[in-house]
């Protein structure tokens, strides 16, 4: 069980280093790493991976605050959203199988991952939050919606959270991941606090898990612009594809036998 420990605090540095690197992804990583890994069950994976991505984007939102580099006010209005959603998608998560949430989660994984092979549309050069009126319907309505998902699988959502405040908010893609983290931690620690009604989490490896990865996103963050960001993304997403892959070939057939027998 020591080693297993040692493995996963190794890999919870990696989780750091994603969200150092391109202000998402934590989640992607923490939940196999806690379900396979260390052999929590999903509901109690999901609520951990929660505290573990909000708290790494916390602590990594002042740097890029620091830096100008997050709008508070598209930041909050997105994030009180999203933080409405993902307690309601973490009440809901309390009580589904956890068959049925990790099927769900690989389902998300997979999604994410084609949206970053493929990539993102260049935006035109110049445009930034001022050029456009902030659509705050539009951007309370997408708040929602990710904020649900978060909750309900574990999700951080930085992947959508990034676009949407690329497309929406008019934000430079810079300013999009800065501002993006506030609202990942905002919407986790929500999400959080509608499983932690249904579920108790072992909090000494969870807060070892947490530590290890924001001592990762610093290194994230010192290898930001040395590893080129396209091929770091399709990369990343590949591996995110097939991790998305290996979890289905896991759970459905568990999940069907189970059906069969009920």
């Amino acid at each position: 069980m020591e080693s297993l420990v040692v493995i996963a605090l190794l890999l919870a540095v990696l989780v750091g280093v994603s969200l150092g690197l391109l202000g998402g992804g934590g989640s992607i990583l923490t939940v196999p790493i806690l379900t396979y890994v260390l052999g929590m069950p999903p509901r109690e994976a999901i609520a951990a991976s929660l505290f573990i991505v909000g708290t790494t984007s916390a602590v990594r939102v002042i740097s890029h605050a620091r830096a100008g580099r997050v709008v508070w006010r598209t930041g909050i209005i997105f994030g009180l959203a999203g933080m409405a959603g993902a307690f309601a998608g973490g009440l809901l998560g309390g009580f589904i199988p956890g068959a049925v949430l990790l099927i769900l989660f690989a389902g998300m994984m997979i999604v994410t991952a084609i949206a970053m092979i493929k990539g993102r549309k260049p935006r035109a050069t110049g445009e930034s939050g001022a050029a456009h009126p902030l659509p705050v319907v539009r951007i309370v309505i997408d708040g929602l919606l990710v904020g649900i998902a978060t909750g309900l699988v574990g999700a951080g959502g930085g992947f959508l959270v990034v676009p949407a405040l690329t497309l929406l908010g008019g934000l430079p893609m810079a300013v999009a991941v800065g501002t993006s983290l506030l609202v990942i931690a905002m919407k986790s620690f929500a999400g959080l606090g509608g499983y932690l009604i249904s579920v108790q989490l072992d909090w000494p490896v969870v807060l070892g898990f947490t530590a290890a990865a924001v001592a990762g996103s610093f290194v994230g963050v010192a290898l930001a612009g040395k590893i080129p960001e396209r091929a770091l993304r399709r990369g990343f997403g590949i591996f995110v594809l097939a991790m998305g892959v290996f979890i289905l070939v896991q759970e459905v057939p568990q999940l069907v036998a189970t059906l069969a027998v009920v």
